[in-house]
């Protein structure tokens, strides 16, 4: 197939070509009531319906059903859709559409809260399974092989394993033989790989899900390929599981009014991958190595390396100050990272084509002024390594399922009261978005001491919409 094709792009600037009359929806008419609104005015000429020769995203015979077999195509799998809810809609769609009520399903606890949401939502029985911790990023890291395997030994009804692969900071693991381990068994596996849909391009980046035979896997185009965000890819190549199920479920979860210019943009985004050729790979290795090398020189700032992550991720410490310091010095400077934590600071390199230009060099000037505005001695890192290393077994199961506590009463207590309790509500930092407690879970005396650390900190939370007051809603159990 001939990946430089972008129909659906192409069918959509044919559209606007034609000078149409808008009699339909939506209802800026093509973008005239915005004529006093430039930026807006533009693209809503784009911002169409289902009209003749555009297709229908949940009925796709056309346009849209050409590119999402050009993405087919692209990733070697049975079927490719486009999403336009973003990875939460793939997400709670995989998980819907292939367990049943009461499943017990494996589950990576450091998950994305659509993955936590998809659980609540199907009904099923969650086993958490904790990642090992990562010494040099000091944050949580990947799956082992071998807790896998005591895992499907130790819970003989597993259904199916959900897991993440990389993580926020780029950071994968041994998931080949995972995969391999649990198709033995039948088991499906589900792969949120939001941060990974440009590894099928191979070294230096990580193998990719898709390659290393996942049943379903979920990639966020708008993270690392130029998508509009919540433009998403879901790919299905399963031999244990329904895709009728799947593709009812993107019908009953997804948008029946979906945004042409969010799929204009995974239809560019997959061609731009798609041409993406071994000049381009090496220039842009070449581009970020530099950059890389530069930050390296820039005293008293580490940039923490690690051979089994995504290169276009860039983690950044300063010694003597937290990463949500540093990120706000940063801001201050016009820099924008992806994310900070107690330790580091995430950035996110561009995927870049041969000769494409990017402000690196201006970057590292920018990050040298930050610098000389760093006082060395009016900041402290809290030191939590030890608390958080300790902080989850390594397998957990929740005390009552999601319909129970769907009937229990709750009331907001004081954090510092909340220790012993379950939790009524899931705390969510965002970013990265990864449940810090679920829903259902015991709240621990290490969880309050963290937790209370990242309210002083100025983190900002999903859930817990008290957190500030820091009051945490509890069941009455």
């Amino acid at each position: 197939m001939d990946q430089r094709k972008t129909p659906l792009y192409d069918a959509l600037l044919q559209h606007e070509k034609k000078q149409p009359i808008s009699f339909h929806v939506p209802g800026h008419k093509n973008g005239l009531i915005f004529n006093e609104h430039h930026m807006f005015n533009e693209i809503s000429k784009y911002d169409v319906t289902e009209l003749s020769g555009l297709d229908d995203l949940h009925a796709a015979e056309g346009v849209i059903f050409q590119a999402e077999l050009l993405l087919a195509n692209l990733y070697k799998v049975k079927r490719s859709f486009f999403l336009i809810n973003g990875s939460t809609v793939g997400n709670l769609a995989m998980i819907l559409s292939s367990f049943q009520e009461g499943d017990c399903v494996l589950v990576q606890k450091n998950s994305h809260k659509s993955i936590m949401n998809g659980l609540i939502l199907a009904g099923v029985k969650p086993i958490f399974i904790s990642p090992e911790y990562d010494e040099d990023m000091q944050t949580a890291g990947g799956i082992l092989v071998d807790d896998i395997i005591n895992a499907l030994d130790q819970f003989q009804n597993i259904k199916g394993i959900i897991l993440t692969y990389p993580n926020y900071y780029g950071k994968t693991y041994n998931l080949k033989q995972i995969i391999q381990i649990a198709h033995k068994k039948q088991i499906p596996v589900l792969v949120d790989e939001a941060h990974g849909p440009h590894f099928i391009l191979g070294e230096p980046f990580p193998p990719s899900a898709v390659s290393l035979g996942a049943d379903i896997v979920v990639h966020s185009a708008h993270k690392i390929l130029p998508a509009m965000t919540m433009g998403s890819f879901l790919h299905f190549n399963s031999e244990l599981l329904n895709i009728d199920r799947l593709i009812s479920f993107l019908q009953i979860l997804q948008s029946s009014s979906p945004s042409y210019p969010i799929m204009a943009s995974l239809d560019l985004a997959r061609s731009y991958l798609a041409t993406f050729n071994s000049y381009d790979k090496g220039y842009t290795i070449k581009e970020v190595s530099g950059f890389v090398h530069q930050l390296k020189q820039l005293s008293p700032l580490t940039v923490i390396e690690d051979q089994s992550k995504d290169p276009l991720k860039i983690t950044i410490r300063h010694p003597n100050i937290t990463g949500f310091t540093l990120q706000r010095y940063l801001e201050e400077e016009g820099i924008y990272p992806e994310l900070a934590d107690i330790q580091n600071v995430l950035l996110i390199a561009p995927l870049l084509k041969n000769k494409q230009n990017y402000p690196f060099d201006d970057t590292i000037e920018k990050i040298k002024v930050v610098l000389t505005k760093i006082n060395s001695t009016e900041h402290s890192i809290h030191s939590l390594n030890n608390s958080i290393k300790n902080i989850n077994e390594k397998f957990s199961i929740i005390k009552y399922s999601y319909k129970e506590l769907s009937k229990m009463d709750s009331y907001w207590v004081l954090i510092s009261e909340s220790i012993g309790k379950i939790a009524a509500d899931s705390i969510i930092p965002y970013p990265p978005g990864i449940p810090y407690i679920l829903l259902g879970e015991e709240i621990t005396e290490k969880k309050v001491e963290i937790l209370e650390v990242l309210i002083k900190e100025g983190y900002r939370f999903h859930g817990g919409i008290k957190i500030k007051e820091k009051k945490i809603k509890v069941f009455n159990s």
